[in-house]
C-alpha cells in the first residue's frame, strides 16, 4: 500500500463563492459610477429583451448586468431626492416664514448637509444621484448606462414635486420662498448656474470614478461643494445646480420663470465638468496601483 505522504493528490474542484479562499462573486462586481473606459465598451444594441420591472435588461453588447435589481435603484433614488429637495426647499421657505431666520449660511448648510447623509446613506443602492443633469452627465462620459437615464429621472422629477407639495401643505402660503428665481440678469444666471455645476460635477465624477481620490469622504466632498456653491451663487441665482431642485418648488408655487435657466445651464455644466475631470484623470500606469472603492457606488 503506498504511504499516505506519497500518494497523488486528487483533483480538487474549483472554489466556489462563499467557501473559504474562494471568490465572492462569480463575475466581476460593477460599480455603475465607478466605470472604467477601458471596461466599458461601447453600447452597439438595443436590449435583447424588454426587461422586467425591477429586472436588469440584458443585451449582446451591452453594459453589464448589475448586482442591485432597478427597483431598489428607483426607490433609493426617489427617496433620497425626496428628501434632498424637502430639505434645501425647506430652508428658503422658513428664511422667508420667520424673516431670515435661517440665513444664507443656514440654506447652504440644509442643502449640503443633505446631499452628505444621502450620500453616505443611498450611495452604495443608487448612486444618489439626485440630479437629472448629473445622470446625463455620467452616461455621456460613459460612466453609467443610457438605457437607465430615462428611469432615474423620472425617480427624481416624481421626488421633487412630492416634496414640493409637501411643503406646500405644512408652509402655505410661504412657498413662494423655495423657488429658485433670478435676482440678477438671465444672462449672469446662466453663467452662475453654469459654473456652479460645473465645479459639482467635477468633484463628483473625481470622488465617484477615481479610486485615487478621497474615497470613504466622498459625500463630505460633495456635499461641502454643494454648500460652497450655495454661498457663491445663492443671493444671485438661487444655486440650483439641479433642475428638478426648481422644477418640483415651480410646479407647486405655479412660478416658471426663467425656468429653462435651469434646466438648460446646470445639464450643460454637469456634462463638460464630468468631462473635463475624464480628460485630466491620471491614467493607470502614472501613479501607483488604486486602492479598491470602498464608496459612492453604483
Amino acid at each position: 500500500m503506498p504511504d499516505e505522504e506519497t500518494a497523488t493528490p486528487t483533483a480538487s474542484a474549483p472554489a466556489t463563492p462563499g467557501t473559504p479562499g474562494g471568490p465572492l462573486f462569480n463575475s466581476m462586481r460593477v460599480d455603475s459610477l465607478s466605470y472604467d473606459r477601458k471596461s466599458m465598451p461601447r453600447c452597439k444594441c438595443f436590449p435583447v429583451t424588454a426587461p422586467t420591472w425591477g429586472q436588469p435588461h440584458t443585451c449582446f453588447t451591452d453594459f453589464p448586468a448589475p448586482d442591485v435589481s432597478l427597483t431598489r435603484k428607483l426607490g433609493a433614488e426617489f427617496v433620497g431626492t425626496f428628501i434632498l429637495i424637502f430639505a434645501a426647499t425647506a430652508g428658503p421657505i422658513v428664511n422667508q416664514k420667520y424673516s431670515g431666520a435661517e440665513t444664507l449660511l443656514g440654506n447652504a448648510a440644509c442643502a449640503g448637509l443633505a446631499v452628505m447623509i444621502i450620500i453616505l446613506s443611498t450611495g452604495h443602492i443608487s448612486g444618489a444621484h439626485l440630479n437629472p443633469s448629473l445622470t446625463i452627465a455620467f452616461a455621456a462620459c460613459r460612466h453609467f448606462p443610457w438605457t437607465q437615464v430615462p428611469a432615474y429621472i423620472a425617480a427624481q422629477v416624481s421626488a421633487s414635486i412630492c416634496a414640493s407639495f409637501a411643503l406646500k401643505g405644512v408652509f402655505h402660503p410661504f412657498m413662494s420662498g423655495g423657488v429658485t428665481v433670478p435676482s440678477v440678469s438671465h444672462g449672469q444666471a446662466f453663467a452662475l448656474e453654469f459654473l456652479i455645476t460645473f465645479n459639482l460635477l467635477f468633484v463628483v465624477t473625481a470622488v465617484a470614478t477615481d479610486t485615487r481620490a478621497v474615497g470613504e469622504l466622498a459625500g463630505i466632498a460633495v456635499g461641502a461643494t454643494v454648500m460652497l456653491n450655495i454661498l457663491v451663487a445663492g443671493p444671485s441665482s438661487g444655486g440650483s445646480m439641479n433642475p428638478v431642485r426648481t422644477l418640483g418648488p415651480a410646479v407647486a408655487a405655479g412660478n416658471y420663470r426663467a425656468l429653462w435657466i435651469y434646466l438648460i445651464a446646470p445639464t450643460l455644466g454637469a456634462v463638460i465638468g464630468s468631462a473635463t475631470y475624464t480628460l485630466v484623470k491620471l491614467r493607470e500606469d502614472e501613479v501607483d496601483a488604486p486602492r479598491q472603492v470602498r464608496s459612492f457606488r453604483r
